[in-house]
């Protein structure tokens, strides 16, 4: 039998940010789908984590936690990472699939935090140096099947193409069964993906490969430094991506700084001559300053051209100028 007439466990994290280097779990669910049961959905595991940094306001809006939420009633980050990869790893040593949409992000941001908080990883636990699996991605089964299909890729669109409902967008119990479901809905639509999970979780490694790198080619047509990782279910830790993430890390930091210090400026601070407002917005443009270089040197591998020496900007044009 194929395995979307069998169990599976949808898997969600929402977090503190888009950066898997950097990101934080604020809650997480993992959705056992028997189809053989009364309830297709049977168990619900979900947890609320206090990730212990500032939540952004962008990350908030989208999955409606704030950082006096998760502090007031979020579980330490270590436990909740610790409790949520017990429950995978389960589920992936018995050979039960888990289905995360976009799996990379949420497999990848686990993995980091496991690691920021000296745990086990999930390879650690299963006893493998490979990616864990068999992991399903809708997304990459919908991109795979459907290529040309104009429109978006994000959950709620597939759930709107495939007839699924979901019911609260971001929140991670009802975005972990909308995967499950779209992905049982994509299997019935195209019997070739109906195979062993095994099969299809190789095969979605090269296909997620195939997806990165063209998206890259595209992506460089305005960013010749665009890069997307091509690895699938999850981003390894390698020493650069390690470094990057520390640079990374700092920049964020660094930029919540330089915002802490700007709100402490009154509105008309710019004719108020009180030279503590003009030490708090002369701290605040050094921090933000900082931050940027170092997003800079992240995204180019360059050093920012306010650091360049006139030797290194002489060169840098005409480099310009040849390439």
């Amino acid at each position: 039998m194929s395995w979307h007439t069998e169990a599976l466990i949808g898997f969600d994290l929402e977090t503190t940010g888009v950066n898997v280097e950097t990101a934080r779990i604020v809650t997480a669910a993992a959705v056992d789908w028997n189809p053989g049961s009364d309830s297709v959905a049977d168990h619900s595991r979900q947890w609320l984590a206090n990730p212990g940094i500032t939540i952004p306001a962008e990350a908030a809006k989208i999955h409606g936690v704030s950082t006096e939420q998760a502090r007031a009633n979020g579980r330490p980050g270590a436990q909740v990472a610790d409790e949520v990869a017990d429950v995978l790893t389960a589920a992936l040593s018995t050979g039960i699939p888990v289905v995360a949409m976009n799996g990379r992000y949420d497999f990848t941001v686990l993995d980091r935090e496991l690691r920021r908080y000296e745990l086990p990883t999930l390879q650690e636990r299963l006893g493998t140096d490979v990616s864990p699996g068999p992991v399903i991605d809708p997304f990459v089964l919908d991109k795979q099947a459907d290529k040309y299909r104009r429109g978006s890729r994000k959950l709620e669109a597939l759930a709107a193409h495939y007839d699924v409902t979901l019911a609260a967008a971001h929140s991670a119990d009802a975005d972990a069964l909308a995967a499950v479901e779209v992905a049982v809905a994509i299997a019935e639509k195209y019997p070739e993906l109906q195979v062993h999970p095994e099969q299809l979780h190789m095969w979605q490694i090269r296909w997620a490969a195939q997806l990165a790198a063209g998206l890259q080619e595209h992506l460089r047509k305005t960013d010749p430094f665009a890069v997307v990782d091509g690895e699938w279910p999850l981003v390894p830790l390698t020493p650069e991506r390690k470094l990057r993430g520390a640079l990374a890390d700092l920049a964020e930091r660094w930029g919540a700084h330089a915002n802490f210090h700007a709100a402490r400026l009154p509105g008309d601070f710019l004719i108020d001559a009180d030279p503590a407002n003009e030490r708090a917005a002369a701290t605040a443009h050094a921090y933000r300053t900082a931050a940027m270089d170092v997003a800079e040197v992240l995204r180019t591998g360059r050093m920012p051209h306010g650091l360049m020496t006139d030797a290194e900007l002489e060169q840098h044009h005409g480099e310009r100028v040849t390439n």
